[in-house]
């Protein structure tokens, strides 16, 4: 047991916990704050959404996969904790009621909260801030138009009072620096590393594992850096995935857009890019693209620090190029490639596991194919280039009919499985479709279905 410290609806609360006692379990049972709901548990559905507040600024989050030391030093707002010292109403809350935003009730606390945190940082793409809650009675139409409604309106006093930093010592299994890390990994290299949760947190609710021994990554605050060079860009693994966002719209908007659509906004306020690399999942959406960048991956384990090509990470399913004791703290990409595209193609528009992700950055010189790098995830066991495809483009004329002579490579570079999420068949033939779609897009063809009108 150790103890946290956070603000809790503005006020300070010390809480003795395990390390692995989610947010939405306490407080529910151990405070006896039910509007905060517990729908799916791996989240998903937003239900048990709250607002929590600290160095980054304002953010909306999943409590059902939040663990408690994620939340010392911070603030956090559930939704007893909107309403003013007078019991007057957010702005927001008020405009739900007044566009009839809510039905059956059970999934409006979660809505409630992810609208007051688009409402703090001033938001207005409603879809977006939105799209990781679920309502399946009121139906969006009257949500979205109270999410408008409220937008002008001020935010309150009393909501704005979680800015104030909250006294937090140190904690023995969260450091505080990546050399503190390093140390304290290497002398514990049977641990689990856990930055946003997003992954770990269903190993706790759903596959009820006894997680013994743990560290935290989200206090190393030099993880969270990121170094824009001449050429490169160095991202630290702790960045999450809303702050990669950010920055790829300016130098890598396809990538970028690829992004908005991974998971939630709850999600992406976690998740981070070393935890998705180092998790080594074969549809894992950032692995393509860094491998379509040419990315380099830095590794390190006590002092001793490695660098290699991301794409030499992933050796086979579950199994990656890390040793004991050794962990992901960054990755470097180019700072331009004009030419990068990244396609997700998944059954849901927003919030949905990829079936493929194609990543394809082709250089081309005096109209032909001077370099080629395209990677895929979803297609194998691993984020793995189309090798063949690449050599077979390479030196060829940048033209229609040299990519339809070369994408009946693609089976020799991939053998997917047929799954809930596709067949084998579907898969290969969406790879071929995605190059011909990556050539239409260079052409200057408007590609994206949020582009094209019948």
């Amino acid at each position: 047991m150790t103890e946290i410290t956070f603000l809790l609806n503005g006020e300070t609360v010390r809480v003795a916990a395990e390390p692995t006692h989610t947010l939405l379990d306490w407080l529910r049972e151990d405070r006896g704050l039910t509007g905060t709901k517990e729908g799916c548990n791996e989240g998903d559905c937003g239900a048990c959404t709250v607002v929590v507040t600290d160095d980054l600024g304002v953010k909306a989050l999943n409590a059902c996969i939040l663990f408690l030391p994620q939340l010392h030093g911070k603030a956090v707002r559930t939704v007893e904790g909107f309403k003013g010292p007078k019991g007057e109403m957010h702005p927001v809350q008020q405009a739900m009621i007044d566009h009839h935003g809510s039905q059956c009730g059970f999934c409006t606390p979660g809505f409630i909260s992810s609208m007051i945190a688009g409402h703090q940082q001033g938001r207005s793409d409603h879809d977006v801030v939105l799209a990781g809650n679920l309502c399946r009675c009121t139906g969006y139409a009257p949500i979205i138009r109270a999410a408008e409604a409220a937008e002008a309106a001020e935010s309150p006093s009393w909501v704005g009072d979680d800015s104030a930093e909250v006294p937090a010592a140190p904690l023995a299994f969260a450091p505080e620096t990546e050399d503190e890390l390093a140390a304290w990994v290497e002398a514990n290299p049977d641990a689990t590393l856990i930055a946003g949760a997003t992954d770990v947190g269903l190993w706790v609710t759903k596959q009820m594992r006894d997680l013994k021994k743990v560290a935290f990554l989200n206090r190393c605050a030099d993880l969270r850096e990121i170094a824009i060079g001449t050429d490169s860009i160095r991202i630290g693994a702790g960045v999450t995935m809303t702050q990669l966002r950010e920055l790829l719209g300016v130098y890598h908007p396809s990538y970028a857009e690829m992004v908005r659509r991974y998971a939630s906004e709850q999600v992406r306020n976690a998740a981070t890019i070393g935890g998705n690399i180092a998790n080594g999942s074969p549809i894992g959406d950032n692995p393509p693209a860094l491998i379509a960048l040419g990315a380099t991956l830095h590794l390190r384990k006590g002092a001793a620090r490695r660098d290699l090509p991301i794409e030499d990470f992933f050796l086979d399913y579950g199994k990656q190029d890390r040793q004991p004791g050794e962990f992901v703290s960054g990755v470097t990409i180019p700072k331009s490639a004009p030419a990068l595209r990244v396609y997700k193609l998944s059954k849901r528009f927003d919030q949905d596991i990829s079936a493929v992700l194609g990543a394809f950055n082709v250089t081309i010189e005096s109209g032909k194919v001077a370099s080629a790098r395209i990677a895929f995830g979803g297609m194998a066991g691993i984020p793995k280039r189309a090798a063949h495809v690449e050599a077979a483009l390479v030196g060829k004329p940048w033209s229609e009919a040299t990519v339809e002579a070369v994408i009946g490579g693609f089976p020799k570079d991939f053998q997917p499985m047929t799954d809930m999420r596709g067949s084998a068949a579907y898969r290969l033939e969406a790879a071929q479709n995605m190059l011909r779609r990556y050539f239409a897009d260079l052409s200057g063809s408007a590609v994206n279905v949020l582009e094209v009108h019948a």
